[in-house]
């Protein structure tokens, strides 16, 4: 009998239907007290100063590049191996991506690429890290290198939430962290994102260009002692406020996000157990202790001496009920950039040789030990082992 298997799939508890209840009673359902909360909560849980939530990581991302001062003509390091996100908020800016390969198999920006990247590159302003899957960057190095050479570091953790290196949770390394609560993220608020920071000028920067310039939040002006609708426009800002109903998911969230974590690490223990003896597939490399990686993804890639193309492969494990997906398709292979900055994809070999076979499996919270079994064994079926 076939099996009906999601690629990815949320936990829900009764905790989050009760707090999003409570907002819906309560009678605001914009930014509010519970976003204030899961703002504390957050910056607590992962010890950061400053968090500052939004209405997902791309809005985060784009205030994190406009508060560390991008200025138009400007360029900053990007990673190909990543969501198109990590890219266009430059272009939002009118600055210029300039794009780096990644170690094959962790999909990360090394000491060493980045090295080589600032010799080729003199004046880049910033660098976008992307932590891959859930996997730390090696940031103590990477962060001597930005500082020796001038460049500010915004890290892209969409993918990393609760992900630690050198003993610190993700959040406390860069200039700015932004991190990712889509639907199918590690913990959720269906969208969303947060940003933190350790400098307090990023922080009020972000705090009022996130809500169009304003230098009041409502929930101040409404809920003030003393009445006051008085507010100026200081900033022409965004609308990336995240309300209360989404904030209220979060909060239920992130009290099993260590749980959750813990439950998707049985999952890929099994895949490594099942899967690292095939010639066939190369297995994500995981360069740190297994319980400091959140697990988000689980990317395999079909190597040459596989007999299916991926996307065959990608079509026999849905007709097996297996979902999968691709993470990613490179940006320097996507149209806009492609043409734009005339890239040429002999420049990005590691990336190539992941996007010719990168599939990704599924990987969710209480994923049982059945489908898990089932997942590899219709690997191999499907590869004729």
């Amino acid at each position: 009998m076939t099996k009906k298997i999601p690629f990815a799939k949320i936990s829900i508890s009764n905790k989050e239907k009760e707090l999003v209840n409570e907002v819906l009673e309560s009678g605001w359902l914009t930014t509010g007290s519970k976003t204030l909360e899961f703002e504390r909560k957050f910056s607590e849980y992962i010890n950061a100063p400053f968090a500052c939530a939004v209405n997902s990581c791309t809005a985060a991302l784009h205030l994190g590049l406009e508060a560390l001062g991008i200025k138009p003509g400007d360029k900053v390091f990007v990673p190909s191996m990543t969501f198109t996100a990590s890219a266009e908020v430059v272009r939002y800016l009118d600055a210029d991506p300039i794009f780096l390969d990644t170690e094959y198999q962790t999909n990360l920006i090394t000491p060493e690429i980045l090295l080589d990247a600032i010799e080729k590159n003199p004046g880049v302003k910033a660098i976008v890290i992307v932590h891959f899957a859930g996997q730390a960057v090696r940031m103590n190095e990477i962060k001597e290198i930005c500082s020796k050479n001038g460049l500010k570091i915004m890290e892209d953790a969409a993918h990393a939430f609760p992900t630690k290196y050198d003993g610190k949770y993700i959040g406390n390394f860069g200039d700015v962290t932004c991190f990712s609560f889509y639907a199918n993220k590690t913990i959720t608020t269906g969208e969303g994102g947060m940003l933190v920071t350790s400098d307090e000028e990023i922080y009020k920067r972000v705090k009022v260009m996130r809500l169009h310039g304003i230098n009041r939040d409502i929930w101040d002006r409404f809920t003030s002692d003393k009445p006051s609708w008085e507010y100026d426009v200081v900033e022409a800002g965004y609308k990336y406020n995240m309300p209360d109903i989404c904030a209220a998911v979060g909060l239920g969230q992130l009290d099993n996000a260590e749980v959750f974590r813990k439950e998707r690490q049985k999952v890929i223990e099994i895949y490594y157990d099942k899967l690292s003896s095939l010639t066939e597939l190369d297995l994500p490399i995981c360069h740190d202790a297994i319980e400091n990686h959140s697990w988000h993804l689980f990317p395999i890639v079909l190597n040459e001496k596989a007999n299916i193309t991926r996307n065959d492969f990608i079509t026999k494990m849905s007709e097996l009920g297996i979902g999968t997906s691709v993470h990613y398709k490179p940006i320097h292979r996507m149209t806009y950039y492609k043409k734009k900055y005339n890239l040429d994809e002999k420049d990005f070999p590691n990336a190539e040789k992941t996007w010719k076979g990168n599939v990704t499996l599924p990987l969710y919270p209480y994923m049982n030990k059945e489908d898990v079994l089932y997942v590899c064994e219709k690997i191999k079926l499907i590869l004729n082992l």
